[in-house]
């Protein structure tokens, strides 16, 4: 047993236990003292994160199938499906006496649910994305916090809010409660708010990039804090503040999403593939045995009639054949002249023909398009903190240029119609930059109603992005000038344009093409039940596709009718990451 994409969640529970959830839907459960996964159950979407009940007798998961599942341990039989939200849950969390559950999801709402699956209590008043939510020890109080850049506490009989810290407006991914009643939080600027019982607030710069993940362990006093900055802090908290006790950097194979206090000295960490890893604080050392990368891939472009890939392994292959390590996920491919460009989570900007390292960023790297200058063949690559990386090839060779601010959230898409370079965000915003003076000369902060994840060129001065809101948006110089529904029931992952056509790819695995000079949907087809990753614009009738389960698709336009094939099928990596 073992996954087959990467774990977004773990949890450990009394030195025995290691559960992990993953993004191949599965939830394992591992005995901790051998490192070998013993059971292994199902969602129907992406596992996101997983918790043990107090006592040991429960672990719960969360899904992007827009529900919670309750499990007994050892055997993980199905005890209870939490249902009712309207979007992906991101976490669940069991009462302190281990007799109520709360789940928090990115339909803006909480929910308390009984171990029999029965809803007690739904929480309203977030205005985003509720991504962490915690019990005060007594079991009186949830507490929670969101995108809408609030931490905000609830009575869990009453339902009513009775308290709403505000953060700057800055999105707050992760959030603790120590044993002595602060409330500790994690934002997207990399800072680490202290909330004393009495309603101090105290804010740490913590890290260069936004932090994804605060742990706190009860019996020590512990802090850790994993950041895209590529590092894990350590801190102890105590006499209401924090004092940083250990820095470490993290390996490419760890996804700085999840972690665990496994017992006093060693913490489990969620990864980009098979297991979970291991860290010892007294020795500084990792450990991941019979670690395999994921077979997913995230990128595609053909160049020179090869087609070109990477994924969560790393490796750059043309036509399947390996050409490069990239020695970490990599989120994007791009040409730029002759060569082509690849980045990913560890930040750098590498030469994705040799591996060669360009430039490195202070946080992960997310999408890329290409451009000219004065006939000099230009790359833009897009950050999680908002800034475009710009790089160029002369004489055959890649230099970085300079960076520039774009947005003030991850950048999800760029696109370039060879004037201006559009770019869309996870806070929902859209920007333009003119190419001839690198400024941003245009910005939308409400372009889309949820979290924006591509966009695409249509032609001079205009563009199309897609969004989570499942909406197709058609964008001229002066804004936003159509808005259409698209038949796909997943989040949308990616688009690709031609001139007859708009591909829209989700995460359930469908692909919708958009007929553009007559103003209709195809019928929508689906070659794999994994996501769509990205799409590109092989021809006027022809598109390439991506997909989370290893294999491009080709998706061919014949008499109004899409159809699909695979193209490159699941490659089997040969360089495995290293936990150093």
């Amino acid at each position: 047993m073992k996954h087959i994409a990467p774990i977004s969640g773990v949890a450990s529970i009394a030195e025995k236990y290691v559960a992990t959830a993953g993004y191949d839907n599965q939830v394992l459960l591992w005995n901790a003292k051998t490192h070998v996964a013993f059971a292994r159950v199902h969602h129907d979407h992406l596992a996101n994160q997983c918790t043990f009940s107090d006592n040991g007798h429960f672990l719960a998961s969360a899904s992007s199938d827009y529900s919670a599942r309750i499990w007994e341990i050892p055997s993980l039989r199905l005890k209870a499906v939490l249902t009712g939200h309207n979007d992906d849950v991101e976490m669940v969390a069991f009462s302190p006496d281990s007799t109520q559950i709360a789940t928090c999801s990115r339909d803006h709402l909480i929910r308390v649910f009984d171990l029999n699956g029965i809803l007690s209590r739904t929480y309203e008043g977030h205005q985003a994305d509720v991504i962490s939510v915690t019990w005060n020890p007594e079991g009186t109080e949830l507490i929670s916090s969101s995108d809408d850049g609030t931490v905000r506490r609830w009575s869990v009989d009453s339902g009513k809010e009775l308290s709403c810290i505000e953060l700057d407006d800055v999105e707050t991914d992760t959030l603790v409660i120590t044993r002595n009643g602060e409330i500790i939080a994690g934002d997207d600027e990399g800072r680490i708010t202290i909330i004393q019982t009495d309603g101090s607030v105290e804010t740490i710069a913590a890290h260069n990039a936004g932090i994804k993940r605060l742990v706190y362990s009860q019996a020590t006093g512990r802090l850790v804090s994993l950041s895209y900055d590529r590092t894990m802090k350590i801190w102890l908290g105590e006499n209401q503040s924090l004092t940083e006790l250990s820095t470490a950097d993290l390996p490419a194979l760890i996804w700085p999403r999840s972690c665990a206090f496994l017992d006093d000295h060693t913490i489990v960490f969620a990864t980009f593939g098979s297991t979970y890893s291991k860290y010892d604080t007294n020795t500084q050392c990792w450990s991941t045995p019979n670690y395999e990368p994921s077979l997913s891939i995230n990128s595609v472009t053909r160049n020179n009639n090869a087609i070109y890939t990477v994924g969560d392994s790393g490796i750059v292959r043309s036509d399947n054949t390996d050409l490069a390590d990239m020695n970490g996920l990599c989120n994007f491919i791009v040409p730029c002249g002759s060569r082509l460009i690849s980045g990913g989570q560890m930040g750098v900007v590498h030469d994705a023909q040799t591996g060669e390292a360009i430039y490195t960023h202070r946080s992960p790297l997310n999408c890329g398009c290409d451009f000219e200058i004065d006939g000099i063949p230009y790359a833009a690559i897009g950050s999680y903190t908002g800034e475009i990386i710009l790089v160029k090839e002369q004489g055959g060779k890649l230099q970085y240029v300079k960076c520039i601010d774009m947005h003030k959230n991850a950048i999800k898409g760029l696109a370039s119609d060879g004037k201006t370079i559009m770019g869309v965000s996870a806070d929902r915003a859209t920007a333009i930059i003119n190419i001839s003076t690198l400024a941003v000369t245009s910005y939308w902060e409400d372009g889309h109603t949820q979290i924006a994840n591509g966009c695409a060129t249509l032609g001079a001065g205009q563009y199309c992005s897609i969004s989570r809101d499942l909406k197709l948006r058609i964008w001229q110089e002066d804004g936003c000038s159509d808005t259409i529904d698209t038949p796909n029931k997943n989040s949308l992952k990616c688009v690709a344009a031609s001139d007859s056509f708009i591909a829209v790819g989700d995460y359930g695995g469908r692909i919708c093409i958009y007929n553009r000079q007559q103003s209709l949907w195809l019928d929508t087809v689906r070659p794999t039940t994994w996501g769509i990753s990205s799409m590109y614009n092989d021809s006027s009738d022809t598109f390439l596709a991506s997909s989370y389960d290893g294999n491009i698709y080709q998706i061919k336009i014949n008499e109004g009718k899409a159809e699909s094939q695979v193209i490159l099928p699941v490659v089997q990596p040969i360089s495995l990451a290293k936990a150093g």
